[in-house]
């Protein structure tokens, strides 16, 4: 795992397009690298390709998942579930006491992704996506600092 830097955004940004139907944009991406003072942007390597990224907020003491995503020749090999721990890892390492993010009803990969690693639903967004108009899911998950010399 590693910071995403601007080298990474055609990567990302391919990415992106493949992923969402409403992809981020080039300056969507740039505004969380360069001015966002509570972003943290990770990128998932794959030998030297970038399989996958997370863009996330850290306010006070919340991990806010913004956008994550695998690109779609890289899923299936457990890249999710270790991108995700990373960010609830870099969390718990901010000080963060719980994570909460949105995902689609339709996504149920992802949804089920989030459940195995804590998350529950709290609440639904009405109409979130512009795109389609599909509600949003709250999720929450509470993020119990690790035990002394236990991973």
């Amino acid at each position: 795992m590693a910071r995403m830097a601007e080298a990474d955004l055609e990567s990302v940004l391919e990415i992106e397009r493949r992923s969402y139907p409403t992809p981020w944009t080039r300056d969507n991406f740039l505004f969380e690298l360069r001015e966002n003072p509570f972003a943290r942007n990770l990128v998932l390597r794959s030998g030297p390709a970038v399989a996958g990224f997370a863009c996330l907020w850290v306010v006070d003491r919340e991990l806010k998942i913004n956008n994550i995503a695998i690109g779609p020749e890289h899923r299936g090999r457990g890249h999710g579930r270790r991108l995700l721990r990373a960010c609830l890892d870099l969390g718990r390492s901010e000080g963060c006491l719980e994570a909460t993010l949105e995902v689609r009803p339709s996504n149920k990969v992802a949804r089920a992704l989030y459940e195995a690693h804590g998350f529950r639903t709290f609440g639904r967004r009405k109409g979130y996506y512009q795109d389609t108009r599909e509600d949003a899911i709250l999720m929450i998950a509470p993020l119990v600092p690790a035990a002394p010399g236990l991973p």
